[in-house]
C-alpha cells in the first residue's frame, strides 16, 4: 500500500471515528439541556444565520421534511429557545429566531466542552487552521448533498421498513 493510500484510509478512519464521536457528543449534550439531538443542531444552526428564517428554511437546514420542521419549531418554542415573529415582507408567513436568553443557556452547557475543543484548535497554525476549515467546508457540502441524496431516492428492496400503502 502507498503512503498516500494508507493517509487516505487514515483520514476516512478518523473521519468515521469523529463523526461517531460527535454523534454520541451531540447526544448528550442534548439529554444534559433536555432537547432532542436535532433540536440541539437546529439551535447550533439558527445561531450561524444572519438573522431570524422561516420554518421552510430550516427544513432546509436541516434536512427534515417541513412538517417535521414544524413540530421541531413547536418543541423549540415550547422550550423557550426560540420564537415566532411576523415576517413583515409576509403576512401569511412567521420568521423563526432565538430568544434573547437561548445563547446564554447554550452556553452554559457548551461552557466546558468549548474550552476543550478550543485547546484542540490552539495546537495548530493559522495556515493548518484554513485547511481544517477548507475540508469541514466542504465535506459539510457533500454530507447535505449526500443526505438530499438518500432522502429522495426510492428505498431498495432490502430496505427492511414497511413501504407506505399510496
Amino acid at each position: 500500500m502507498s503512503n498516500r493510500s494508507e493517509l487516505l484510509a487514515r483520514v476516512v478512519g478518523e473521519s468515521q471515528r469523529h463523526y461517531a464521536a460527535y454523534t454520541l457528543f451531540n447526544q448528550a449534550m442534548a439529554d444534559r439541556i433536555g432537547l432532542h439531538p436535532t433540536d440541539v443542531q437546529c439551535i447550533a444552526l439558527l445561531d450561524l444565520e444572519p438573522g431570524p428564517v422561516t420554518t421552510g428554511e430550516i427544513a432546509r437546514l436541516t434536512g427534515l421534511a417541513s412538517g417535521s420542521a414544524s413540530r421541531l419549531v413547536d418543541r423549540l418554542e415550547k422550550a423557550g429557545f426560540v420564537r415566532r415573529l411576523p415576517d413583515p415582507n409576509d403576512r401569511r408567513r412567521a420568521l423563526v429566531a432565538l430568544t434573547p436568553d437561548a445563547a446564554g443557556r447554550l452556553e452554559e452547557a457548551w461552557d466546558t466542552p468549548g474550552r476543550a475543543f478550543g485547546a484542540v484548535l490552539e495546537r495548530y497554525t493559522d495556515e493548518q487552521l484554513e485547511i481544517i476549515a477548507d475540508y469541514l467546508h466542504r465535506t459539510a457540502e457533500v454530507g447535505r448533498e449526500q443526505a438530499r441524496r438518500l432522502t429522495s431516492a426510492p428505498r431498495s428492496r432490502t430496505d427492511p421498513r414497511p413501504r407506505s400503502r399510496s
